[in-house]
């Protein structure tokens, strides 16, 4: 049986993922693949409960390193129990945020540089996505659709932290263009959700799908 498909979904908050997740299911299962749908942190029980963790805003005082390991931990769970077993049956996986997520959050927006590429490369244990949806959107922009009373511990972060991981993405975009596809989130619904099909059709099309 041949490997399944891994799809991934990313960007600063407020760009639209939860939205464009859901259209490309519904695309997905239009050309007959029902995709496992997941997300970061959580898809598994154990990465549910360091979810709860990581965005409660009464944890103002997790440092750093301890959200990079924590965020790590979920992963390496989600891979172990959900993703690395379906796409070894050859199922497709949908997973919104991924690696690149703590690249962006960890390595650029807290800091902490290379260290959160090394740690997450034991986490997803050769797991990467076929393809990665970055939703580009100016986190001011992002910020604004989210009400102030519905913002968890990351969201909460100045303006300026979101800038730092907006340009960590951007970066990690720059080095893995084949992999990335910058998508421009400042459209419509339907005109980024046309693109985003395009391109799944394509990959689809290459996996025999």
């Amino acid at each position: 049986m041949s490997r399944g498909l891994f799809i991934t979904f990313e960007g600063s908050d407020g760009a639209g993922k939860s939205t464009q997740i859901q259209l490309a299911k519904e695309y997905l299962e239009s050309i007959g693949i029902e995709p496992i749908m997941t997300r970061e942190p959580g898809g598994t029980s154990i990465s549910e409960k360091l979810r709860d963790i990581l965005l409660d805003k009464e944890n103002s005082e997790m440092s750093p390193i301890a959200e990079m390991m924590i965020y790590a931990s979920a992963r390496a769970q989600l891979v172990a129990e959900v993703i690395r077993p379906a796409i070894e049956r050859g199922e497709t996986v949908v997973c919104d945020r991924y690696i690149d997520s703590s690249i962006a959050y960890q390595g650029y927006g807290r800091g902490l540089g290379d260290i959160v590429e090394e740690v997450n490369r034991v986490a997803i244990d050769g797991v990467m996505p076929d393809i990665t949806f970055f939703l580009d959107l100016d986190p001011a922009v992002g910020r604004s659709r989210i009400r102030s009373d519905e913002m968890d511990r990351l969201e909460q972060e100045k303006l300026d932290f979101h800038y730092r991981v907006y340009n960590g993405y951007k970066k990690v975009a720059e080095a893995d263009p084949k992999r990335v596809a910058v998508i421009d989130a400042s459209r419509t619904i339907e005109e980024i959700s046309l693109e985003i099909r395009t391109i799944l059709k394509e990959v689809c099309d290459r996996k025999g799908l």
